[in-house]
């Protein structure tokens, strides 16, 4: 037998339906998919010490179980010492089963072990029915070891839909399990 995500199949099961009869579409193909989520960490001081690359990535590659490849930057800015094409940010793209269960890690490990959590915002929509969440501390994910992190450091997780509006992608993914918060 072949293994597939909870979270896939969640989607196919009882997701699609909930959103046929929520949005009244007519055919499967208009229901809206997670095409992907992309991490990525932006790594400032890496101007002046060329290992906190290595460390995001290495922590992104953890976190995902997928490699994570560094980004560079496009041009000069010489108030922060930088020159283009100098590795400043580490990101990861995961699809598939990978990007299935890692939301699964998420919703149900990761966020419920931030402090005075109360759901997430529900404000990061772009208006082409994609999602950004920031987190502020690595450390919420499980496979991050405290003891061998040389400091804390957020990151940005974007989910990107094929939702052509930003209500559909809120159905979406509340559909999946993401906490938002209630009245804001």
């Amino acid at each position: 037998m072949e293994y597939t995500p909870k979270m896939k199949t969640e989607y196919r099961e009882r997701i699609c339906k909930a959103l046929m009869e929520e949005f009244g579409y007519k055919s499967t193909m208009q229901i809206p998919r997670l095409q992907k989520i992309v991490l990525s960490r932006g790594v400032g001081d890496a101007v002046a010490d060329k290992k906190l690359i290595e460390y995001a990535m290495d922590e992104l590659s953890l976190i995902t179980g997928q490699k994570a490849v560094s980004t560079v930057s496009k041009k000069d800015i010489s108030n922060f010492k930088l020159r283009k094409g100098m590795p400043i940010g580490a990101k990861v793209t995961l699809r598939g089963e990978k990007m299935y269960e890692f939301l699964e890690r998420l919703i149900f490990s990761a966020l419920p072990r931030i402090r005075d959590f109360d759901g997430i915002k529900a404000n990061g929509f772009d208006g082409r029915g994609n999602y950004n969440l920031g987190i502020t501390e690595q450390i919420i994910f499980p496979e991050i070891d405290i003891d061998k992190v040389n400091r804390i450091s957020g990151m940005d997780i974007t989910f990107v839909t094929s939702a052509p509006t930003d209500k559909e992608a809120k159905a979406l993914l509340t559909h999946f399990g993401l906490p938002f918060r209630k009245g804001k």
